[in-house]
């Protein structure tokens, strides 16, 4: 019998080594190199065929044979085919997919443990059987537990247990065909919902009841606990994660079944497994939130059918996820009762506009380097910020703590912000209070000028349909009439004093009292 041939994979990066290594060449991390064995290949590679070819390509001769394809189209041969989308029943989960779910696509959603990846799927399987056959395959949980879970979400009325085989399988198993150009919307009819579940985590069970059942879309929970039998590495590896999820695209594209897959995530938040995986399916789906709150994002990182970093905002309440049709009404604070150092941005998420309230605080450091602290901001932009606003407005930043915080845990990293960040900070060093009626949209440059960004029309818009009065913006722009007043600026300075208009604030309010620096 022949030696087996093994070699060691990255469990982080999915990188191969034909040795053991205590930190990964690739990707640097340690001890993450994990044992596979080698799949010897029943077929070879038809060398005396591609040596023949090699030689042919070689001669200089005209050969007598003419040039043609053998399986390979041009595009007019492909036929024309509208895709047509199908409305989940839940519009947030339809924005960040592109429009709705696309047959056969391939859709993979990772978030931390107890987020609500599986209280999704199982609300949006329930809405899809009013129209579709949908099979739930459920790796981590019984039938019994799925049930259990359903039956608080208000869903349990469309299930029906597939416990191996055809026995329990009821309905017709001829697949659904769409012929229309438009995204299909949920019916009215009540008829009993097609919702199949099925406890496995064996790979070839799961394919012969894809094989018998036929569905429309089928959800995977999880990828990480299913197994390839012919594979001896552990469920979960790297090699199992690959091999199961290639299987399972080749079913989805031939048979043209929508998939649905449920990946963990490692402590650091990317999606457990080989890197191939984001790369082998259609579009990822981040679930993110903060284990304090209760609204949940849904993040669009990759998408083929669709822009990509758009968001949909649900909030999780005893019956399950709920949709928040508007989010800039939960990451607003109380602007009837404003407070010293808050200040009002617009930002984008994908081609979604958010308003989102800023809040600072700064006060005298007590330690030989000061404290800078940013949560839902980017760190280093933070920095950027306070050094511009010590070297060209004069606030003396180097002897103060600066912490800066967005309303609601919401991300936004965007250069848009840095506008609002700058002006919330200096009304906290001045104690004053910015407009609360007035949004601030632009990127402050390392001079102390006010740059242009994207999408401002989509800002105003929004600003204005909340009923904002004023915008301070980037000078040098062309703006739509939204009824909303526009404030152009060129420099941080004059959106300072903009800013604040009813305390008359001038350059000369902008240096630090005696006082001030006493206590400094």
């Amino acid at each position: 019998m022949p030696k087996q041939k093994t070699y060691y994979v990255c469990s982080e990066c999915g990188s191969e080594s034909p040795q053991w290594f205590g930190k990964c060449p690739a990707c640097g991390t340690y001890n993450s190199l994990e044992e596979q064995i080698a799949i010897q290949s029943s077929t070879d590679i038809p060398s005396r065929g591609i040596s023949g070819w090699h030689q042919q390509a070689g001669n200089t001769k005209p050969t007598a044979k003419p040039a043609k394809p053998r399986a390979s189209l041009t595009f007019d041969q492909i036929s024309d085919r509208q895709v047509t989308r199908w409305a989940s029943g839940y519009e947030e989960l339809d924005r960040v997919l592109g429009g709705g779910v696309v047959p056969g696509s391939m859709v993979l959603i990772g978030g931390d443990p107890g987020i609500g990846k599986s209280t999704l799927l199982l609300q949006v399987s329930s809405e899809l059987a009013q129209r579709y056959r949908i099979l739930y395959v459920s790796g981590e949980e019984s039938g019994q537990q799925v049930k259990l879970r359903a039956s608080r979400l208000g869903v349990s009325k469309s299930l029906s247990l597939v416990s191996g085989g055809n026995d329990n399988i009821s309905g017709n198993s001829e697949t659904t065909k769409e012929t229309t150009l438009e995204v299909t919307k949920p019916s009215e009819e009540t008829r009993d919902a097609d919702l199949y579940v099925l406890p496995e985590t064996d790979l070839e069970e799961i394919l012969k009841e894809m094989d018998s059942l036929r569905p429309n879309v089928a959800i995977i929970d999880s990828i990480q606990t299913v197994f390839f039998p012919a594979l001896t590495s552990a469920p979960g590896s790297v090699a199992q994660v690959r091999e199961c999820t290639a299987a399972l695209m080749k079913v989805a594209k031939h048979e043209d079944i929508t998939m649905l897959i449920v990946g963990h995530v490692t402590k650091e938040g990317a999606i457990a497994g080989p890197k191939v995986l984001e790369h082998l399916v259609d579009t990822v789906l981040y679930f993110e939130g903060d284990r304090f709150a209760s609204h949940r994002l849904l993040r669009t990182v990759k998408n083929r059918f669709g822009a990509t970093h758009e968001i949909g905002i649900f909030e999780m309440v005893d019956t399950g996820l709920r949709e928040v049709p508007n989010p800039s009404e939960l990451f607003l604070g109380n602007r009837d009762d404003p407070a010293p150092g808050t200040a009002l941005v617009v930002a984008c998420e994908g081609t979604r506009p958010i308003v989102v309230e800023l809040q600072a605080l700064v006060s005298p450091t007590s330690y030989p380097s000061p404290r800078r602290a940013g949560t839902g901001i980017d760190y280093n932009r933070l920095v950027q910020i306070l050094a511009v606003l010590e070297k060209r407005v004069g606030i003396p930043m180097s002897k103060l703590d600066s912490y800066v915080a967005s309303a609601g845990g919401l991300s936004v990293e965007e250069p848009a912000v840095d506008l609002g960040i700058a002006i919330s900070i200096v009304a906290s060093f001045r104690d004053r209070i910015v407009d609360p009626r007035t949004v601030l949209i632009g990127e402050v440059g390392l001079g102390g000028q006010v740059r242009s960004v994207s999408q401002m029309e989509l800002r105003l818009k929004e600003a204005a349909k909340l009923g904002f009065k004023r915008a301070i913006v980037p000078k040098g722009q062309k703006y739509p009439n939204y009824d909303i007043e526009i404030v152009p600026v060129s420099k941080v300075i004059d959106a300072i004093i903009a800013a604040i208009p009813q305390q008359g604030l001038t350059e000369a309010d902008l240096a630090p009292d005696d006082d001030d620096e006493e206590s400094i």
